[in-house]
């Protein structure tokens, strides 16, 4: 288990999806659009899922569509008080220092968010590198380039020895397909398409981990 290597998603996934953080940023984003693009403001529902669902984030979308300055919209939106929405948890802490696997950030978000989060959570220390949106682009999870760039960044190390912990079912079925390990984090199982696991909170890891890889002892 030592060798294996994990990669972690952040938002909703290092703090309980009942944040309300993402909320506000999913309002950001909105404001966004609307403030800054000009959008009118009854269609910018429907774009921002049609952007999400085609794209895999609304930040890709509005590049593909609108050639926007991915940094300008990543700066705006993740502008937020995060001491507001989030707090350290320390049993999440102590299970994450406990893992002796090697553990990435691989996120859809940049590097500032996730070094504010991981910062607001004290997790800082508890992770080896961070993948960020701006190191995949021009692709994002779920798109397969985007986990080839990840596990090139962790020194390319055998997908199958890898375990990816998502909220995102769609992410966690893109990496199962190239031979990821999978677990769903979630308050409640939403389906498991994708999924070898799930999981409620990251107390559980140390416990849920060695039965991933019964088949390769």
């Amino acid at each position: 288990m030592k060798n294996k290597v994990l990669f972690f998603d952040l938002d909703d996934t290092l703090y309980p999806s009942t944040s309300g953080l993402w909320d506000a940023i999913r309002d950001r984003i909105d404001r966004f659009m609307s403030e800054k693009m000009h959008i009118p403001p009854d269609e910018i529902s429907n774009l921002r899922q049609h952007l999400f669902r085609t794209y895999g984030t609304t930040l890709r979308g509005l590049q593909a569509m609108f050639n926007i300055n991915p940094q300008v919209y990543l700066d705006y939106v993740h502008d937020l008080p995060l001491n507001d929405y989030i707090s350290p948890n320390p049993d999440d802490r102590k299970a994450l220092i406990s893992l002796p696997q090697r553990k990435f950030i691989f996120t859809n978000s940049d590097i500032h968010h996730a070094l504010r989060v991981l910062d607001v959570l004290n997790l800082s220390d508890c992770f080896d590198g961070i993948i960020d949106i701006l190191k995949i682009m021009p692709n994002c999870k779920p798109q397969l380039e985007s986990f080839k760039i990840a596990l090139a960044a962790a020194g390319n190390p055998d997908p199958h020895s890898c375990v990816l912990i998502d909220d995102m079912l769609w992410n966690l079925s893109a990496a199962h397909e190239i031979g990821f390990r999978t677990i769903h984090i979630a308050n409640s199982a939403s389906g498991t398409d994708g999924a070898d696991a799930h999981i409620t909170t990251l107390v559980e890891l140390p416990d849920i981990l060695p039965s991933l890889f019964i088949s390769q002892t």
